[in-house]
């Protein structure tokens, strides 16, 4: 064959036009790259633990598991009794039922946040004043003992005037009785409730500014969370996206976006039978802070279901069944973390889980191989693919729900390439890791 014909390649446009378009667009690449620098790469919980502030103890994470094993023992003694209940294919029964099992043995829960918001309620300001400081001091002793959660904080009262000095104080106090036990651990997570206005989300920076300055503290280092659960948090009065303003108002603080299921329910007049995380006003709320957070670093997590997993076993099952379902279609929307209020719900919060990780594990592992190896397959994967591919595999193996072993094998990556592969493009406007 004779040689390919080489193309004349000519152009129109002087050179200093594309220098200038770049110049005129500096600005604007600045403010892509502020505004939208990526997910940041660290672990995501699966799910947040409330725990009021008078009844958190020393013993509260491992008393969960405790009764989530328990309450597993009774009602689902074995893999075929949970498949049986939540309807797990044969291959996920003894898998997942498992992973459960050890999960509740070595790390019941993930993220716990001690409340003293609407769990806790208004009371005397001297013993709010003592839940706080005894707060500080469990959640050192627990993170330098090694029986911490992974991440562990308080949700104070919301900056609303009634209760605004109140919540300031009760954050000032469980701060600085961290700072005075020895520093603020890795795992810190705080969360600001009901929030309605940016100037809200403006004035918690404000107080942490304060903070860290009076203890010599890096700038930015403590973020928080905003807990979305009034109307008015998801749309302004002149029909734009509130959330969004907020997340900027943060100033690169805000680490998630909580959805409140209830309050936000009550607010639109949903009535207390219908309110739900999947009610389509649920919906509707979280697809625009998802919508508003993508690119930021701001992770948006579901709320929770109020219905309990108490009493015979065929309520307990049934309760069950409407928590793995609603934790199950959370995942399916990219909403990776949700709240759980009692300790029954743990078995079926890791049960949807892990079910979720492992039921496509070979295909999703099968893909990215091909990707990595540039051989063909029957599905044609992109950059922005591959890195979904690797992100949802590092989900599954910081949850437990799969082994750096196997992973290892049906990809040919360690953790470290998985790891490279998310976070190419990270910072980019668009592309989440």
């Amino acid at each position: 064959m004779g040689r390919a014909r080489q193309e004349k390649v000519t152009t129109s446009l002087a050179d200093d036009v594309g220098e200038e378009i770049s110049a005129s667009l500096a600005p604007v690449d600045a403010e892509l790259a502020r505004r939208y620098p990526g997910d940041p790469g660290s672990r995501q919980p699966v799910h947040t633990v409330y725990v009021p502030g008078d009844v958190f103890a020393a013993g509260t994470i491992r008393s969960w598991g405790e009764q989530a094993l328990a309450a597993l023992d009774r009602h689902a003694p074995d893999a075929t009794a949970l498949a049986a209940v939540l309807g797990l294919a044969d291959r996920l029964a003894e898998p997942v039922h498992d992973r459960v099992r050890a999960k509740l043995e070595r790390e019941p829960v993930e993220d716990l946040r001690v409340d003293f918001e609407d769990g806790y309620g208004p009371r005397p300001d001297a013993e709010e004043d003592q839940a706080a400081a005894r707060a500080a001091r469990l959640i050192a002793e627990a993170y330098e003992n090694g029986t911490a959660a992974p991440y562990m904080g308080i949700r104070m009262k919301c900056m609303e005037a009634p209760v605004r000095d109140r919540g300031i104080r009760t954050l000032d106090v469980f701060l600085t009785g961290l700072m005075e036990a020895g520093g603020l651990p890795d795992g810190l997570v705080l969360t600001l409730p009901k929030v309605t206005y940016a100037e809200q989300v403006t004035a918690m920076v404000r107080l942490l500014e304060e903070f860290e300055n009076t203890h010599g503290l890096t700038p930015g280092r403590i973020g928080f969370e905003i807990q979305i659960e009034t109307s008015q948090a998801v749309l302004a009065a002149d029909g734009t996206a509130t959330v969004a303003r907020m997340i900027q108002a943060a100033r690169g603080r805000a680490t998630g976006l909580h959805y409140g299921t209830f309050d936000y329910s009550a607010c639109l007049g949903v009535s207390a039978a219908h309110q739900a995380s999947d009610h389509p006003a649920a919906d509707h709320a979280k697809a625009v802070m998802q919508v508003a957070a993508a690119g930021t670093g701001v992770r948006v997590c579901d709320g929770s279901t109020n219905v309990l997993p108490v009493g015979p076993t065929d309520r307990v099952h049934d309760a069950w069944r409407l928590h793995y379902g609603l934790t199950r279609r959370a995942l399916a929307r990219a909403y990776y973390q949700g709240w759980d209020m009692h300790p029954g719900h743990l078995p079926t919060r890791y049960a949807a889980v892990f079910a979720f990780y492992r039921e496509d594990f070979e295909q999703t592992a099968a893909r990215l191989a091909r990707y990595t190896a540039r051989t063909g397959g029957d599905v044609m994967d992109e950059p922005a693919t591959a890195r979904a591919l690797s992100g949802h595999l590092l989900r599954g193996l910081d949850c437990g729900a799969l082994d750096t072993a196997e992973v290892a094998e049906a990809t040919g990556l360690t953790r470290a390439g998985l790891e490279h592969l998310a976070a190419q493009g990270r910072g980019k406007p668009g592309v989440p890791a």
